[in-house]
């Protein structure tokens, strides 16, 4: 038995079995394989690497907010660090040959300092809890909150009981101390109030000349349950130093080194 005529799908005229081109109008009528037709408006795909399911991957932040490299979080630990691990980046001066893990626990991401120089930062969504000691980047700024001890207060005196002359010590309720780079310590603010606020200008503590804060930052406050740390809907957002695993959302940013990154979750 012949082969069937092949039917033109643009005129309707049959050709033999095997041609290529209708012999009326021109238009193609090859047959495709069987298995081989894609739908309408499909289009094939270029192979890469492919992000598994329920895992994360990090998006390095370049200038002005914009996305570069990403790394694809598939196995159950990543190491990253100057010299060290899956994600390197040897040209940062500030990262630690060995700074920080990004791990699975029970089907969550976290990230946690390997026991690093400069720390691993988050960026706070809603007001957090902090403690006396606890690193903040704001802006460019880092900050320590301290309190103030009952001996502040105390006049210091010679050996003969002589009062030396000093600045009055005004009262307070806890400290924001700014740490300079090479360990020396810049301002210290004494809170003259139980909350006090930080940023560019209008503030309780303003720091004019740093082109990555808002005018207004972020805010420290304290109450009947202890230390409170706020963004006030800052663009370039309000970091803490964590000093345990930290259990990293969809959308967090995590501050290393000179590296802003961007966790997204599928």
């Amino acid at each position: 038995m012949s082969d069937p005529n092949i039917r033109c799908p643009s005129c309707g005229h049959e050709s033999p079995a095997g041609f290529r081109f209708c012999g009326n109008c021109g238009a193609s009528v090859s047959e495709k394989p069987p298995g081989l037709e894609q739908a309408a408006g499909a289009r094939t795909l270029y192979f890469g690497a492919m992000q598994q399911p329920n895992r994360a991957k990090l998006i390095l932040i370049k200038g002005e907010g914009l996305d570069g490299v990403s790394y694809l979080l598939n196995a159950d630990e990543h190491l990253t660090g100057r010299t060290e691990g899956e994600i390197r980046f040897p040209d940062d001066p500030y990262l630690s040959p060995r700074h920080a893990s990004f791990f699975y626990h029970e089907g969550a991401l976290f990230v946690r300092d390997e026991g690093s120089v400069n720390g691993v930062f988050v960026r706070i969504r809603d007001a957090v809890p902090i403690q006396p000691g606890t690193r903040l980047l704001v802006g460019e700024q880092l900050i320590e909150l301290g309190e103030i001890s009952a001996s502040e207060g105390r006049q210091e005196t010679d050996g003969e009981g002589t009062h030396l002359y000093t600045s009055p010590r005004r009262p307070g309720f806890f400290k924001v101390i700014q740490l300079l780079r090479g360990g020396a310590i810049g301002m210290v603010f004494r809170a003259p109030t139980q909350n006090v606020s930080l940023g560019r200008e209008g503030n309780d503590i303003n720091f004019p000349d740093d082109p990555f804060i808002s005018g207004r930052h972020a805010s420290i406050g304290v109450g009947a349950e202890g230390f409170t740390l706020t963004d006030l809907r800052s663009k370039n957002g309000t970091f803490v130093r964590i000093d345990q695993p930290y259990h990293l959302h969809h959308g967090d940013y995590v501050f290393l080194g000179q590296q802003l990154l961007r966790v997204e979750i599928t």
